[in-house]
């Protein structure tokens, strides 16, 4: 669930973070006439020797991807082709049903073509022209100065652009098709244009080019080996590596905050954390996260951890770890996760505390689950809460965002029937899902420095944790799909959870909502909109940055900013032209404002109790269960 702007500067020195190839500070090429002397093959023999073993590698490569599907257990790609191209045939329908139409299109796209024709043909005669089509100013792939001063890569670049340009105007002026099925389109399209790129590929792209000659090719032997292995990790699909791994440890460098397993269940785990300060707050604090992803994207390390800030500021602090959950749980249901992970975790906290209520924290899913269970308690007059706060967490999902293209009923019958057939949906394939979304980010620039440059990425740990995702039981996941994306049944009060029927208005707890401005995962929007389904008093602060960075932006790095405006009312615009800007972290904010909600102290409190004695250091054994 890592988006363009969760990359923060701790990714610099990695490979990953250049974009591409493209955006590379290689200084071979030079503005001014082309030094072909740059594209010349040193060695023949060597190169020669060496594009043979890329070959041989590659058919490695082919059997890896094929072998699934030989077999026939890739039905799921299957479906996704065919659901693209009924997608496209919609569109196609819309240009080709009037000959006149279908005309129109064709001449605007040769009569570019011709134009990119004319004016590289009096380029090469030496000529001084202008090009005829333009990358966009955040466009880092045609960085390298061979794109403009030489005149073929300059010539496929702007053809790529050219045709680009046009597939999209063919999606967006379709004039016949709904809103939601031009979403689609557009998706594959850009995901369609983005994999051809010309950046992409060693004979268009001049960076890669050069780098492939003046290594004889040896680049593409380690580009193929790893791409080879990446397809045998994901079982036939690529599982592009966006980090190196191999440097991280569950509980040695990653999670580490001290705390023992004081409670699980077939769901989850309940960690309570050691304290490290004298006092503590009176009402302890829960933690509930995404099971989308393991749950230690909030104590990543001891720099970046906001589960070792809370228990500095003296909190008692509590955290669910989400199982990830085999096929023998696919009937594990959305209220079994409300039940067993957020109402049995607050129930255990109360007892191992003496405190009749809990501070609540939910973060993505995670928040939109305890904002379901919160509605629940309150139905049935339980005043176990004392406040909520909410990180990128969303309850009204009409405005939900990039997402949604991959929700309605077609999608959906199709992804049930997948997820029924195992048990549950693969981890893999909603990381595929959130790559997509930004493949010119999270996809491409792997696959140019690790297939064609032959680079290992970097470490970085929030890529670790992005790869590190949890499988989801098919009928949690289906519930969830479509009552809250599909339905939107949280939101008009029709969601009904163990015979109760939810009101978000219900709740009269405090709440603190954290939305983040760059988040494509929940938009800014929508996040704002929900707030004003509850029934208690509503804080909304406005992060910097994305879904992730901004969410984990400790104190001590200053970087970022947050807007805080009150309560959120008319537009978010409206909101954010009086809000006041804040530089730095929302952390101690947040802090301000819980420590309103109960001042009283007592003395620091032992992990576990009598009836829950720990039963393992954290961050236990079910983040660390893989498949």
């Amino acid at each position: 669930m890592v988006d363009e702007k969760d990359k923060d500067d701790d990714t610099a020195g990695s490979h990953g973070a250049d974009k591409t190839a493209g955006a590379s500070s290689s200084t071979s090429g030079s503005a001014g006439p082309t030094d072909f002397s740059d594209f010349m093959i040193h060695d023949p023999e060597k190169f020669a020797a060496n594009i043979a073993k890329v070959v041989e590698q590659a058919g490695k490569v082919a059997s890896a991807y094929l072998r699934p599907r030989e077999n026939g257990m890739d039905t799921h790609t299957v479906d996704y082709v065919n659901h693209m191209v009924r997608t496209f045939g919609k569109v196609t329908h819309y240009w080709s049903s009037d000959p006149v139409r279908a005309m129109e299109a064709q001449t605007r796209l040769w009569g570019r073509c011709l134009d990119l024709w004319g004016a590289s043909s009096r380029k090469m005669l030496g000529e001084d022209e202008e090009d005829v089509a333009f990358a966009g100013k955040d466009d880092l792939r045609f960085n390298d100065p061979e794109w403009q001063s030489n005149p073929f890569f300059s010539f496929v670049r702007q053809l790529y652009l050219i045709a680009s340009q046009w597939a999209n105007e063919m999606v967006s002026e379709a004039e016949t098709i709904d809103d939601h099925t031009r979403l689609k389109a557009l998706f594959y399209v850009n995901q369609i244009i983005n994999a051809f790129s010309p950046s992409n590929y060693v004979l268009t792209n001049p960076e890669l080019l050069r780098e492939t000659l003046e290594n004889d090719g040896e680049n593409l032997i380690r580009g193929m080996q790893m791409l080879a292995e990446d397809i045998q990790a994901g079982g036939g699909n690529l599982l592009i590596r966006q980090t190196d791994i191999s440097v991280f440890g569950l509980g040695e460098n990653i999670a580490i905050t001290p705390g023992k397993v004081v409670a699980q269940n077939d769901i989850c785990q309940l960690i309570q954390y050691e304290p490290n300060t004298d006092t503590v707050l009176k009402t302890p604090l829960l933690i509930l996260s995404s099971w989308i992803n393991k749950y230690y994207i909030l104590d990543l390390n001891e720099r970046k951890s906001f589960i070792k800030w809370c228990v500095e500021q003296g909190h008692t602090v509590f955290a669910v770890s989400w199982v990830n959950p085999d096929e023998s749980l696919k009937h594990k249901t959305f209220a079994d996760y409300m039940q067993d992970g957020v109402i049995n975790s607050i129930e255990t906290i109360r007892q191992i505390t003496g405190e009749d209520r809990v501070n609540t924290v939910g973060y993505c899913v995670g928040g939109t689950l305890l904002s379901a269970a919160a509605a629940y308690l309150a139905a049935k007059n339980l005043d176990w809460i004392n406040s909520i706060t909410l990180f990128a967490a969303q309850v009204d999902f009409t405005e939900a965002g990039d997402l949604k293209i991959f929700i309605d009923e077609e999608q959906l019958t199709e992804l049930e029937k997948v997820m029924n057939a195992q048990g549950y949906l693969d981890g893999m394939s909603m990381g595929n899902v959130f790559n997509m979304l930004r493949p010119n980010d999270l996809i491409w620039p792997y696959f140019v420095n690790n297939y064609m440059r032959g680079l290992e990425p970097f470490p970085f740990d929030l890529l670790f944790w992005n790869q590190d995702s949890t499988r989801m039981t098919a009928a949690c996941h289906s519930y969830y799909l479509r009552k809250c994306y599909l339905e939107n049944a949280l939101a008009t009060g029709t969601m009904i959870l163990d015979g109760l029927q939810l009101q978000l208005s219900a709740i009269r707890s405090p709440i603190y909502c954290l939305a983040m401005k760059e988040d494509h995962i929940a938009p800014a929007r929508s996040v704002f909109k929900g707030c004003k389904l509850f029934g208690g008093p509503v804080d909304f602060r406005l992060g910097g940055s994305g879904h992730i960075a901004g969410v984990v932006n400790p104190p001590e790095r200053r970087k970022y900013q947050f807007w805080r405006g009150g309560p959120a009312e008319g537009a978010l615009g409206d909101w954010l032209e009086r809000a006041q800007e804040t530089q730095g972290s929302w952390w101690p904010d947040w802090h301000r404002w819980i420590i309103t909600k109960e001042t009283s102290c007592v003395d620091a409190r032992p992990v576990g109790s009598e009836q829950y004695s720990p039963l393992e250091d954290a961050p236990g054994s079910y983040v660390k269960q893989t498949y």
